[in-house]
């Protein structure tokens, strides 16, 4: 390379740089030319596409137009009718706003843009290809916009070469067009594919009308409705229940003042709501919207603008996060009522039974436990008598509580039911900022670790000490602990399987506060395999009836499984 002198690259090479940044495969044409139409007040947007869009995409629309003079101009790479100056960058409420989409696309496609205004009797013509730009002519046109983008990538056959077979590249296509119907509602849009209709929504008047369209009818049906304000911000959507879940999070949309976002630290707020609720692996699926003022937000971070910076993010994640967790409580209050249809015998409780005290002015108006109390007491009030509450039948293979209330069957896993009551109760001290009360070990115990395991367990110790444990070091890779949580007494806890948990979480970047929890209510636990007394069973069911979620563990596991007596009918065939 020596010898060559610095100069100024060409203006076609300059646009194909540019326009690989945003431009990579046929959906980002469709994202560009959407999003235009919906900021010229589109109501009406069709998209057709021929070959998966390698060979034509075509979108037309209903909106404002564009003058004939300004064809061209629109055109070129920076021109741009949402922005006047640098200090409108601050304050952008269009999805588009840099002027690169329609260059981007003639860099690398045969382009015709077709436009008209309401206040012209006809409309106007431009063709480009790369750099160079036709002469306006005179068309026949309805009101709107329409662009036309052939051959993708002709110029440059090699980014051919990396994308995929038409029909995988028309889905996608299909999948991100579904996805922004979710936040438009109001606009109706059609999707076409080798000349043949795909699908077509009609303009709907709320968000959920949409959600069959992505996710599929009966999952819509299950969805969670998620409301919650404050600050300024406002989040509402649709979130799908712990029972509901799918192996990865490309399920998972998020909208900021209606742009449709992939943003790897909200998505954070979202799995943060079901850490307890769904099993490591599993990913919950729904759309939330967040509204908030422009001002608030930059979205000029990203050269597909798929990203934005929260001048206040721990404000926005923490209304995200709160407003899933009270809809997946409203949705365990909802479950429980209709699993566990009578109460059980109306004895008190022992000291230390977990009652949750939710002070948070954005959780529901009444507080589940009170709420679950009531309608225990209601069933008593109305049967008179303890003849249909429910009852500890036996214990299953020293693993499973069956119970009954003389219609319904429920089965309930030992441990997990014992996880989630130890989850909650180390949860609410911790919420209250309480001291953990420690118990001495009689004879403390050594243990040792590897060397990446010492490092990583000494960064920990404070967060461990927060939960009830006292462990110091005792040489280069050696640990004494000293003391336990109290409760641990009365229970031989897995000291190595727990901080197995804590360090392979820390190593794969899932450890949180929640998770020390949860590793800490596991290892503490009645096991599967340990006899039980009636009484035992009894006080369990009780606690764990107590517990803001009662029917998963710690970890997402189910705690409770019901068979109605119609089901059980169904079963045997009567």
């Amino acid at each position: 390379m020596s010898g060559i002198n610095i100069h100024l690259l060409d203006a076609q090479t300059i646009g194909q740089i540019a326009a690989g940044e945003i431009i990579e495969r046929p959906v980002s044409v469709v994202k560009e030319l959407v999003e235009n139409s919906l900021d010229a007040g589109a109501h009406r947007i069709r998209v057709d596409v021929e070959n998966g869009g390698l060979g034509a995409i075509t979108v037309s629309d209903d909106g404002a137009g564009i003058l004939p003079e300004e064809l061209p101009l629109a055109l070129r790479r920076h021109a741009t009718s949402k922005l006047a100056g640098a200090g409108d960058l601050f304050r952008i409420e269009s999805l588009g706003f840099r002027g690169e989409g329609l260059a981007s696309i003639a860099a690398v496609c045969r382009t015709v843009l077709l436009s008209r205004r309401a206040e012209s009797d006809i409309g106007a013509r431009v063709t480009a290809e790369g750099e160079s730009i036709a002469a306006v002519e005179p068309v026949a046109a309805p009101v709107g916009t329409r662009v036309e983008a052939r051959d993708l990538f002709h110029a440059l056959p090699v980014r051919r070469e990396y994308l995929r077979s038409p029909g995988a590249e028309f889905s996608r296509i299909s999948a991100w067009l579904s996805a922004l119907a979710l936040g438009y509602p109001d606009v109706a849009f059609t999707l076409t594919h080798d000349g043949r209709t795909i699908w077509s929504l009609p303009p709907a008047a709320q968000a959920e009308h949409r959600l069959a369209q992505l996710f599929g009818p009966a999952a819509a049906a299950r969805m969670l409705p998620v409301a919650a304000e404050g600050q300024g911000l406002r989040v509402r959507g649709y979130v799908s229940p712990p029972s509901d879940d799918k192996a990865n999070r490309s399920s998972q949309y998020l909208f900021v003042n209606r742009r449709l976002l992939r943003s790897v630290q909200m998505a954070a707020a979202w799995t943060q709501a079901y850490k307890s609720a769904l099993m490591t692996g599993r990913y919950p699926y729904g759309a939330v919207l967040l509204d908030v003022d422009s001002s608030e937000v930059d979205v000029n971070v990203h050269p597909t603008k798929s990203d934005v910076r929260f001048r206040r993010p721990a404000l926005a994640f923490d209304l995200i996060r709160r407003a899933i967790v009270s809809a997946l409580e409203r949705h365990a209050a909802q479950r429980l009522e209709q699993t566990v249809l009578s109460p059980l015998p109306q004895r008190g409780l022992t000291p230390g039974v977990v009652v949750i005290d939710r002070r948070d002015p954005a959780a529901p108006p009444a507080d589940l436990a009170l709420r679950l109390a009531e309608l225990r007491a209601a069933a008593v009030e109305e049967t008179g008598s303890e003849a249909n509450s429910l009852r500890v039948v036996l214990q299953l293979a020293n693993t499973f509580i069956v119970a009954s209330d003389g219609h319904d069957l429920l089965v309930i896993d030992q441990h997990a039911a014992h996880e989630r009551v130890n989850y909650e109760r180390i949860a609410e001290r911790a919420s209250r900022g309480d001291d953990p009360v420690r118990e001495p070990l009689l004879l403390p115990q050594i243990f040792e670790v590897s060397h990446g395991e010492a490092a990583t367990l000494t960064e920990l110790l404070p967060q461990l000490e927060n939960v009830g444990f006292t462990i110091e070091p005792f040489g280069e890779r050696a640990f004494r602990l000293a003391a336990t949580p109290l409760d641990f007494r009365a229970r031989a806890f897995d000291l190595r399987a727990f901080l197995d948990d804590v360090l392979e979480e820390r190593a794969d970047g899932t450890f949180s506060a929640q998770s020390l929890w949860a590793s800490l209510a596991c290892k503490s636990s009645v096991r599967a395999g340990e006899a039980l007394q009636a009484a035992e069973m009894e006080e369990l069911l009780r606690r764990l009836f107590a517990c803001g979620d009662p029917m998963h563990c710690a970890h997402g596991r189910p705690t409770v499984l019901r068979w109605s007596e119609s089901e059980l009918t169904r079963l045997f065939k009567r």
